[in-house]
């Protein structure tokens, strides 16, 4: 039989069909295939049976892979630059310890492009996935899992998947905003939050709520709004807000976009940041100290939180317990020009 040769254009395992299609005709999910091919457990004998049958009828065999792996696999999705390189960079300096390459794919990019990011990466077996976005299936962990390819997410994550993680202080992070703001003494606080199926998301609403219960401040529901960390929706739900007839004197974001969103929200409004409203993101990205007036914001150490993943990642390829699977940062204050005492009304 003449073995076909994976091309540049055409990434796949040998054999004429993909792992997808192989795993429609036994019936079975494309895990279940990964286990055959890699003689793992979990596989019933009478499954294992039809599924290696549709292997050897299609001439479907694992290539050999490379003598050492030599990479660590980081997946974003549309993230900011400055927090793409900021992580990648922290990666780097932990990968560059162990004389290991680290790769960046941008899962968002090739989706929208109609390309498959899952098999090129099973391809070029990493020695594991540092992954930034929240799009992770089960399925997709099911995969690397049977490829014996580890995985650690950074925030946001989910909280349906229990895989080793870092991130930072999300709650402390939105306290500390929310206890500045009641501080210069406001009361009436609006916030807008990222996805809600996030559990940064999550956690930061919590700092929030928290913070105002400490200062016996009631939540006001009214004054919440949930959208996605992006300038587009910052600028929307912060029109919402400052157009009602009774609105905020301060605003606090899920990140840095939404807010820089609700300065554009205050310019439309006639507003003026600080003097007529406050506001505060989350994230310190670069951006912040070049808005009119610098944002003030919660700062995340995304190099920290890449090299602490990277060291994580590396100890679960060596086949170590980590003492501990969900890494934690600190998260600070960082004070600038959009933050002042409301004014009298």
């Amino acid at each position: 039989m003449i073995e076909r040769r994976p091309s540049a254009a055409r990434v796949r395992w040998r054999g004429e069909l993909s792992v997808a299609q192989i795993a429609q005709l036994a019936g079975v999910s494309q895990p279940t295939v990964s286990k055959v091919l890699n003689g793992r457990a979990g596989v019933g004998d009478d499954t294992r049976r039809r599924v290696e049958s549709l292997l050897r009828e299609h001439g479907y065999r694992r290539p050999p892979g490379p003598p050492g792996t030599t990479g660590v696999e980081v997946l974003l999705s549309g993230m900011l630059s400055y927090i793409a390189l900021e992580v990648v960079r922290g990666i780097e300096d932990v990968a560059a310890t162990r004389d290991l390459t680290v790769s960046l794919t941008d899962i968002r990019r090739r989706t929208a492009a109609g390309q498959s990011w899952l098999e090129p990466l099973l391809l070029r077996r990493p020695v594991g996935v540092v992954a930034g976005f929240a799009g992770f299936t089960a399925e997709h962990l099911d995969l690397l899992d049977a490829n014996d390819i580890p995985v650690v997410t950074l925030d946001p994550i989910g909280d349906v998947h229990p895989v080793p993680s870092v991130g930072s202080n999300n709650w402390s992070g939105a306290l500390a905003a929310t206890r500045h703001l009641l501080g210069l003494g406001h009361r009436r606080i609006g916030v807008i939050t990222g996805p809600v199926k996030d559990l940064s998301a999550r956690a930061r609403l919590d700092g929030f709520r928290a913070g105002l219960d400490a200062a016996d401040v009631p939540f006001d529901e009214t004054l919440r709004r949930s959208g996605v960390f992006t300038f587009e929706d910052g600028r929307d739900l912060g029109l919402e807000l400052l157009r009602r007839p009774d609105p905020p004197t301060a605003v606090v974001c899920g990140d840095d976009l939404q807010a820089l969103g609700v300065y554009e929200a205050a310019r439309l409004c006639g507003l003026r940041i600080p003097d007529e409203l406050s506001v505060v993101g989350f994230d310190d990205i670069e951006q912040c100290a070049w808005a009119g007036p610098p944002l003030t914001t919660v700062h995340q150490p995304f190099a920290e939180m890449g090299a602490a993943a990277a060291r994580l990642l590396l100890a679960l390829a060596a086949g170590e317990r980590p003492a501990q699977s969900r890494v934690e940062l600190g998260a600070a204050l960082v004070v600038r020009g959009s933050t002042a005492p409301p004014a009298v009304r």
